[in-house]
Formats: structure tokens, sequence, C-alpha cells
């Protein structure tokens, strides 16, 4: 066992565009498992756009990260010594132990996942928080209907990625919204999306219109900023527009606003925040067809995986910037 725990802390409160000097990396002694505890040892590291707001000290659904705290964020790890009943060395677990190596825990947020299943790094993505935020999203607040159009921001991404292909097992149009070429291929081609629509191109509208010739049923929100109005110039009455995230927004300092937010009286549109922690009680039936989706091949999905604990700022800044591709993770 390593003598020394790597952290990665954050060092400053961003504002505007998050810098590598906004965090702090350094070594500390592992710890020992007390009566009750497991110490565990991360395999891989999630990275995602949440981050960014628990970078700030400011009113959120949940708690900001202290300075001089270790980053918040979910790992999948191997239980090393364990002195909890729960569990035994060798479990391979899902735990929120944060940007850093190593982590004691009492298990009471340890959840236990097959290595024989699915890839482990997918339980933090398709198979974990951000598959089971589009599950919900899609289907519990979009409702999409057979021959009902969705259209999805972000669409290559973790989240974005799964929410069409749900649409399409629901017998919807599933459209997707992304940045550059090679992204909307891979939604198209690989994914299976009836079509996917550059964001960066000048005709970024016109080939919207042509995309969603019927109008926009469902919108899955995970951008904002001119795509946001754009989906509400295009929504049919009664459209169903569930708010997962706003990363477009999330380093600005001056916010986009909203233009076209008249269209939610004359088209009668619902608008839902959500919350995927809010939902728990969902978890387990979400998990069980996202892990069988994704074992038999019927859900794709795509990642990129960076090395080094040492590299997660770098990577959680591209993430910010759009430069990844699929679900952003880091591994240890």
């Amino acid at each position: 066992m390593a003598a020394q725990n790597k952290q990665v802390l954050l060092a400053n409160r961003p504002t505007g565009w998050v810098k590598e000097s906004d965090f702090r990396i350094v070594e500390t002694p592992i710890g020992k498992p007390a009566d009750g505890q497991v110490l565990v040892k991360a395999i891989y590291l999630s990275l995602d756009p949440y981050m960014r707001g628990r970078m700030n000290d400011t009113k959120s659904y949940a708690a900001s990260a202290e300075i001089g705290g270790v980053m918040t964020g979910e790992t999948v790890a191997e239980v090393i010594e364990s002195k909890n009943a729960a569990f035994k060395a060798g479990d391979v677990v899902c735990a929120h132990t944060g940007w850093q190596q190593y982590a004691l825990s009492d298990g009471k947020n340890l959840r236990k996942v097959d290595p024989k299943l699915v890839p482990l790094s997918t339980y933090l993505g398709v198979v974990g928080m951000p598959g089971v935020t589009a599950w919900i999203g899609l289907l519990d607040i979009g409702e999409p209907k057979p021959g009902e159009t969705v259209v999805v921001a972000a669409a290559s991404g973790a989240v974005g990625g799964v929410v069409g292909q749900l649409a399409k097992m629901k017998g919807a149009r599933a459209v997707g919204v992304a940045g550059g070429k090679e992204k909307c291929d891979f939604v198209v081609k690989e994914l299976g999306f009836d079509a996917c629509v550059d964001h960066r191109s000048e005709s970024f509208l016109k080939d919207l219109a042509a995309a969603t010739p019927k109008g926009v049923d469902v919108y899955f929100e995970n951008v904002g900023g001119k795509i946001l109005d754009a989906m509400l110039a295009r929504a049919n009455p009664f459209a169903r527009f569930p708010f997962c995230g706003m990363i477009s927004d999330y380093n600005a300092v001056d916010r986009y606003g909203v233009k076209n937010l008249i269209s939610v009286v004359g088209m009668r549109i619902k608008i839902q925040g959500f919350i995927v922690s809010d939902r728990l009680d969902r978890w387990p039936v979400a998990l069980k067809e996202l892990g069988e989706g994704v074992a038999s091949g019927k859900i794709k999905y795509r990642e990129t995986v960076t090395n080094g604990l040492e590299n997660a700022p770098k990577a959680f800044i591209g993430l910010l910037k759009g430069e990844n591709f699929g679900k952003q993770v880091v591994k240890l």
C-alpha cells in the first residue's frame, strides 16, 4: 500500500472560468479504519459539470466545497481494509470519496457494484448518476410518447447520449444538439439518433428547424443560453422541458438570459428543474434497466479517460469547455 494519499484540494473560489491554480495537490497520510469503517482505494474518479457549482459559496441544493478541502466527487473504489461487517476486502463500490486516492467511510453511502456485469467506469456514467439523471428526467418529467420529437442538448455527453437512446426505445424521434461534426456524427451513427444539429454552425437555427419539422415536444436541457432560446421558439403546445443543467452559464460572469420565455405561456410549456438525488426511490429500477441495456449492447456510450489524479484539474476545465467526448473519468 502506498505510504501517502494524494488529494486534490480547492485552493480558491473561481470568478469566471476555472483555472488550474484554483486547485492544490497534496499528499497526506493514509488513515486506518476504526470499528465500523472501511478503507477504500479509488479506481476511477467521475468528473461532472455540477462540480463547478460546488466551487462557489452560494445558496444551492448541496453544500459548497470548502477552501482547503478535498474536491467533491464520486469514485468507483475497491475496499482495501474493512472493519464493517457489510463489506469485505476486495468489494468494489461506488463512493462519494472526492478527488483523492484513498478514503475512510462508515459504509452508509457505499453502493456495491458488480465488476463482471459492465466495465467499472460505466458505474460513474451510463450505469451511474448521469444515466439515472437521463432516465428520470426523460421518463418521469419528459414523458415522451411514440411519434413525438425529443431534443437533447449536449447529446454526445454522459447524460444526453442516454436521453436520446431512451427516447428511441419509447418510439420517439430523437434529435441531438452537439458541438462539431465529429460529435454530431457519433450521435447519429453510433447512438442511433435520427438527427443531430451542430450548435456552432452559422446555420444552427435553420438546421434545427429542418431536424424538427413537426416542432419539439420534449426538450432535455443540459446547456441553456442560445440553445434554450431556440427550443422555446420551436416548442409545440404542452411541450415538456426537463431542466438538468445549464453549463453555458456555469463560468459566466454575465449570464446569457432568456429571450423567448414568452413561449412558455403561449405554448403552455411545462418546465421542471430536477436533482437526481431527490428521487432515490427511482434509482434501483433505473440502474437495473441501464445495466441490462449496456450489458446487452442496446445502450451505447463513449468515454474520455484521463490518467492520473494530478491531471484531474486540467480534465475538469476541458469538460467545462466541451473538450471531452462522452463521459469524463479519471483513471487513478
